[in-house]
């Protein structure tokens, strides 16, 4: 736990020390009116009370409440700023690291998990850390300081008060690992629960269709059960043994006022004395049950820490060098990869791209295609084999700088929670308006921008959840043209257009390919007939390699099939007549 604690401090290490000395300083004020308040017993059970340095006391007590309330106030400011001066580094830490992650980091998490940390972990750390550690600050300096005030005026009842504190540290730790066998668990709930509402809300058009609502989801139903279980769990198992913390130290209080009522009649000590230990001693296991109970909560808030640091410890992808390539040529040499260890979804693919030229990847659903397109933006790295851009291995380039070289319009399209102009201007942000005015117009977007309220300012939603898949395609396509990067990558960008606009998206698309080296996926035959080379995948291997007329003539090649098939479908049609579609 410390360790996490610490690894967090260095986020803000000067504005935990102003945090920590403010809460000492409060914790001494708190304890002093106590003092100031034996002062005054110790004087009324003198023979001749002074009555006027009582009242001086009584003053000097006055003032310190209001200095207290001043200190208090400075010190709770001290901690909030704090905390969440460290939450939001934390967060920023958390992002940059995240960008610094390959994708393939991203397809073995959970993306409930992931959203988990960042949200709800994140947010754990900074609720927990904002009160358990302030008040356990407190409450060690303020067992510290009255122990030492208690072993000056007696050692022997003193002991006795601290040996009950001895006897609970076993019973904290008992505690913390009932807190952290069940946080965990607890954690693992919360994290499907947030798994299965992302799937509910995702889903939900498939979810109602087919009825699956309510009670009958049963996934989202088990996971709310499992969460509900776990978090009786955490806060219930732990609480016997809290409740035994409270029972020691009474008893041992107890104790304590027996010895010192033996003390008395002996006249080892006198009467002010006991009184100072009915009054100080019982204040001094307050701050133990604050700790009895912070403790395993701070512990608890080390399970969110532990999470984090998971994500900030993560392999990163070699940063590579600072290396710009004279030439855009793609090369694949003897390229094998795979997502996991189980199936390798590229086997020995090699080819060459020449700068400047389209070459169209080809092939049954799962042969291979996305992943190229993938690894040359370095999305992934490759296991085995060698890519290159301009003769230089994309492993030898940063990540920033591979991106740089690639402009990509993809089937899927996603924007952020913004305007159109903002998701369009992503693409070069110190574009002018001029710019981007221009690109919008080349990709069709006024066409139906104009119809908005506030045209290229309006709001397309989270994803672009305001706007058609088709419209969402010409902002990306809008978004390439601006940022103009030497290298296109293309995967079926007009699959989601109505054939009445797929002729203004071609002429975009052309202009945006013009002079570029052009990798694109095609699932429609026909849109890649004119490549200056097409490559044809099944299975992750490379099995034909040539122009249109040249693969067309390999009668019973992989590529003439899937065109004739394709030619066949385009006849198809559905019967006016249910049966004779039987």
């Amino acid at each position: 736990m410390f360790k996490n604690l610490r690894y967090v401090f260095t986020f803000d290490p000067a504005g935990v020390r102003k945090s920590l000395f403010w809460e000492c300083l409060h914790g001494l004020f708190i304890a002093t009116p106590s003092a100031i308040l034996l002062l005054v017993i110790w004087e009324l059970f003198k023979d001749q009370p002074d009555i006027q340095q009582i009242w001086i006391w009584i003053g000097i007590m006055s003032f310190m409440l209001v200095l207290q309330f001043f200190v208090a106030n400075k010190s709770m400011m001290a901690s909030n700023i704090t905390t969440f001066e460290i939450g939001r580094r934390l967060r920023l830490e958390l992002g940059n690291k995240l960008q610094r992650l390959s994708l393939g980091y991203y397809k073995s998490k959970d993306p409930g998990d992931l959203a988990s940390v960042l949200l709800q972990d994140a947010a754990n750390f900074e609720n927990i850390f904002g009160h358990s550690f302030p008040n356990m600050a407190n409450a060690i300096f303020g067992v510290l300081l009255l122990s030492g005030f208690l072993l000056y005026l007696d050692w022997r009842l003193a002991i006795t008060l601290l040996f009950a504190i001895v006897l609970v540290v076993p019973l904290m730790q008992w505690s913390r690992w009932l807190i952290v066998r069940r946080g965990e668990t607890q954690v693992q709930a919360r994290t499907r629960t947030t798994s299965r509402f992302l799937e509910y809300i995702l889903g939900i058009q498939h979810i109602k269709a087919y009825r699956r609502t309510g009670p009958k989801f049963a996934s989202l139903q088990t996971a709310l059960g499992d969460l509900r279980d776990a978090s009786i769990k955490v806060e219930a198992i732990p609480g016997p043994v809290v409740l035994m913390v409270g029972v020691v130290l009474e008893l041992f209080f107890i104790l304590m006022i027996w010895f010192a009522l033996f003390y008395l009649l002996d006249g080892s000590i006198t009467v002010p004395v006991l009184i100072a230990f009915l009054i100080i001693g019982y204040r001094l296991y307050e701050p133990v049950k604050v700790l009895m109970i912070e403790y395993p909560v701070l512990n608890y808030m080390n399970i969110s820490l532990q999470r984090i640091r998971t994500i900030l410890d993560a392999p990163e992808q070699p940063a590579g060098q600072e290396l710009v390539p004279s030439t855009f040529d793609i090369e694949f040499a003897n390229v094998h990869f795979s997502y996991n260890e189980e199936k390798k979804v590229l086997q020995g693919v090699s080819f060459q791209a020449k700068n400047g030229t389209m070459t169209a990847l080809v092939g049954p659903s799962g042969s291979g295609k996305t992943t190229i397109t993938a690894l040359i933006a370095r999305f992934w790295d490759a296991q085995e084999g060698r890519i290159s851009i301009g003769g230089v291995d994309v492993k030898d380039m940063r990540p920033q700088q591979v991106y740089q070289l690639i402009s990509e319009v993809f089937q899927e399209v996603y924007l952020f929670d913004g305007t159109i102009y903002d998701n369009i201007k992503i693409g070069r942000p110190d574009a002018s308006p001029a710019e981007i005015q221009k690109v919008a117009e080349l990709a069709q977007v006024p066409e139906f921008s104009d119809q908005l309220a506030n045209g290229l300012h309006s709001n397309v939603g989270e994803g672009g959840s305001k706007l058609s898949g088709g419209q969402k395609q010409r902002i990306s396509i809008a978004r390439a043209l601006l940022k103009d990067a030497p290298i296109v990558l293309l995967d079926e960008a007009t699959a989601s257009l109505d054939p009445e606009n797929e002729i203004y998206i071609q002429r975009a698309i052309q202009e945006l390919v013009r002079n570029k080296t052009v990798i694109v996926i095609a699932h429609k035959l026909s849109t890649v007939q004119r490549a200056n080379r097409i490559l044809v995948l099944n299975e992750g291997r490379l099995v034909e390699s040539g122009k249109h007329e040249e693969l067309l003539a390999m009668e019973s090649g992989l590529y003439a099939h899937l065109w004739n098939t394709q030619q066949q479908v385009h006849g198809w049609k559905l019967s006016s007549n249910p049966k004779e579609a039987l």
